[in-house]
């Protein structure tokens, strides 16, 4: 199998088309588990405010839990499903990425 740039070994159009396929896909289905955390949360809050008042009301820090949601806990939320996001979607190109090189070193060594 040719080598191509920095020593990483070169594939053809097709397989790469795969492979970006499958990383297309499990990104897509992070993409969707980490939006309906958020959605859930986000929407979550005006539904606690209308149909459990006395909880949404409650004294927590000496804010009501839903100022405290809004003007505390969104951003970090925020910054932690995000983070979590970058690095579960590099993690999915990282372990392809070994997959193919591996699958590559496998190939080159048997026309050896």
């Amino acid at each position: 199998m040719p080598i191509g740039p920095r020593g990483i070994p070169a594939i053809s159009e097709e397989d790469a088309e795969k492979i970006s396929s499958v990383v297309m896909k499990r990104q897509l289905a992070l993409s969707l588990r980490v939006a309906s955390v958020f959605i859930v949360l986000l929407f979550g809050l005006p539904l606690m405010n209308f149909y459990a008042p006395q909880v949404a009301n409650m004294p927590v820090l000496g804010f009501t839990l839903t100022w405290l949601v809004l003007g505390v806990l969104v951003f970090p939320t925020s910054v932690l499903l995000s983070y979590y996001f970058v690095r579960t979607s590099d993690s999915i190109e990282d372990e392809l990425a070994r997959e193919v090189g591996s699958e590559a070193r496998a190939g080159k060594g048997g026309t050896e």
